[in-house]
């Protein structure tokens, strides 16, 4: 049983493919042009063996066109120009070259390059924003400019804006970003990150466009800093290990007399850069760090 498409199932659907799979009653194969270990179920992805099918090269779709054009007999109208430009066109997709190809046939009796950019229009991004190409070129892209290369930064930010991507996306992302992974390096790259956000929200496209290349270029350009998220997360992980810890009495406030008799803000000084002997950690914590 072949069924294309195979994500369009719901998890019920999908389902009720397993005894069947199972018993061996039916050989399933399903395509799918989503990541399958989101979108098939773990039970039947278990059950079944993914094949990966890659982009097909330029040359591999040069030979399709060139069958089909022996299949139709009309090898001789198609100059080897065109259809180098079809298989260019094509992406590594062999139906948008045929497609192409087809329409090329019918606006005259000898395709050309020229005649090829006629009826193939322009090139479209194959972007869905919410499946994996969504996924890769945003992390391509962040990837980008935490390795401070400015023109793969740019080039994936002209991609995603080409593609119709949401702006405040974009955005956002770079917001975290700023923190994430400039911090303390480049107490200036939030502001900065901040003000695009809101420059796309009040300014839209297509002028937004400038804010975001200018937020971009000057992120990948930024000093680098994993500092934040360092002390970050090693405090998330003392608070999960140590969730109630008790706070020392000489850091917390007295706020009546008998708090005081008890110890509360003992030899506690309200001065600027004040370090209280006992420090600021629970005692428990002192000891494991």
């Amino acid at each position: 049983m072949f069924v294309d498409e195979i994500h369009r199932f719901n998890k019920a659907q999908q389902d009720a493919f397993l005894p069947h799979v199972e018993s061996g009653l039916i050989t399933l194969i399903g395509a799918t042009t989503e990541n399958p270990s989101f979108e098939v179920i773990t039970p039947l992805l278990s059950r079944t063996r993914v094949l990966v099918l890659h982009q097909l090269t330029k040359d591999e779709i040069i030979l399709v066109l060139k069958r089909a054009l022996k299949v139709l007999k009309q090898t001789k109208r198609v100059s080897p120009k065109a259809l180098d430009y079809l298989a260019e066109l094509s992406d590594g997709d062999a139906r948008v070259a045929l497609g192409n190809l087809e329409l090329a046939l019918s606006f005259g009796e000898k395709v050309t390059p020229e005649v090829v950019k006629a009826a193939a229009q322009r090139r479209f991004p194959g972007y869905d924003k919410k499946g994996d190409s969504h996924c890769d070129v945003i992390s391509a892209f962040i990837w980008s400019l935490r390795g401070s290369d400015s023109v793969a930064a740019a080039y994936y930010l002209a991609r995603m804006i080409d593609a119709g991507e949401d702006p405040k996306f974009i955005a956002r992302r770079m917001v975290i970003f700023a923190s994430e992974d400039i911090g303390l390096a480049g107490n200036g790259a939030l502001s900065l990150a901040v003000a695009t956000f809101e420059a796309v929200e009040r300014v839209g496209f297509p002028e937004a466009t400038y804010n975001l290349f200018h937020c971009a270029i000057a992120l990948a350009r930024s000093q680098k800093s994993r500092e934040i998220t360092d002390l970050m997360y090693g405090a998330f992980a003392l608070a999960h290990k140590y969730p109630n810890s008790p706070v020392p009495l000489h850091l917390r406030n007295a706020a009546t007399k008998f708090m005081k008799d008890l110890g509360y803000a003992k030899d506690y000084k309200w001065q600027a850069g004040f370090k209280h002997d006992k420090g600021f950690l629970p005692e428990e914590i002192k000891d494991v760090l």
